[in-house]
């Protein structure tokens, strides 16, 4: 799962070098709503989504706009300004902000243990994009607006999961029980199905509100570019958050983050070789300080 979360964060940032990342984000909605309906439809022969009653329909569409809406739209914003290198360590945020989701909405707890937790991510986070300034002062060596996008992103998608996870408890409550072995592995794309239209909704507003609309139709003879995205659903949006769905039906929240933890360090080659960036040794000791903040909420 890590390695394929990797490859979508190197192909995405491939497609929105040639295409604005409002209409990029468009058309990965767009495809995965299509490839999750299919999946659904060849394994099942129905979307499943009439199992889905309106709390369903309610937690899954808010999570769609909270993780793909605010949460893609910032990381992908962040490949902009800081490359899929160090967007993708900042998405170690995303247990953190899992943990606190989950205690604001479902009650758990936050103990002694899950703290250290967030401090050692922090820590590694600090280590990677901090760096030593004039006289004993600390500087930021990334551009800020890039860290507020990444951090946007890694707080969208903790919150997104949990939202997903009470939004999955509920369709799940609606399918019958002789079905549910049978449906087990699909249904988590037709949950998948509404989180995306949530998020398509909120993507089209805001192509509207920042990016130029006309784009859209123009993206369409970039067929170079809709490959790209086409790569980068597949891997990501359809099946990389279907399986993370699948994982918040059988484990807490926040341990589903842990899918995508291990990215920052395995990004850290393609980084070199492939966008030939100088990767330090103070970087490597962040992103594994990181990961194994992300390590110890579980």
């Amino acid at each position: 799962m890590a390695a394929m979360w990797t490859v979508n964060a190197i192909v995405t940032d491939f497609a929105v070098k040639r295409q604005p990342v409002q209409v990029v984000n468009v058309w990965r909605m767009i495809m995965t709503i299509l490839l999750s309906c299919g999946a659904a439809f060849l394994f099942t022969g129905s979307s499943l989504l009439q199992y889905a009653d309106a709390s369903a329909w309610l937690w899954l569409f808010v999570s769609g706009i909270i993780g793909y809406s605010f949460g893609d739209f910032c990381l992908l914003n962040s490949y902009r300004y800081i490359g899929p290198r160090f967007g993708q360590l900042f998405m170690t945020l995303a247990p953190m902000s899992a943990a606190f989701a989950a205690w604001i909405l479902l009650g758990q707890r936050l103990n002694l243990h899950t703290l250290a937790a967030m401090l050692v991510t922090l820590s590694g986070i600090a280590i990677t994009i901090l760096g030593r300034g004039k006289g004993h002062s600390v500087k930021l060596e990334l551009p800020f607006k890039g860290v507020l996008f990444g951090i946007g992103a890694g707080i969208g998608q903790g919150f997104g999961l949990v939202f997903s996870k009470i939004g999955m408890d509920h369709f799940v409550a609606g399918i019958p029980e002789g079905m549910i072995s049978s449906v087990g592995f699909i249904y988590p794309f037709s949950a998948n199905v509404i989180r995306c239209i949530g998020g398509l909704l909120g993507l089209v507003l805001l192509l509207f509100l920042t990016g130029n609309p006309s784009d859209f139709p123009k993206s369409v003879s970039d067929r170079r570019g809709m490959l790209l995205i086409l790569i980068a659903v597949i891997l990501g949006p359809a099946a990389g958050v279907a399986g993370s769905l699948i994982a918040i039906n059988y484990v807490d929240a926040g341990i589903a983050s842990t899918l995508m933890a291990t990215t920052p360090i395995m990004i850290l080659l393609p980084a070199y070789f492939i966008f030939h960036q100088k990767v330090s040794f103070k970087s490597i000791v962040g992103a594994v300080v990181a990961v194994i903040g992300v390590s110890m909420f579980f």
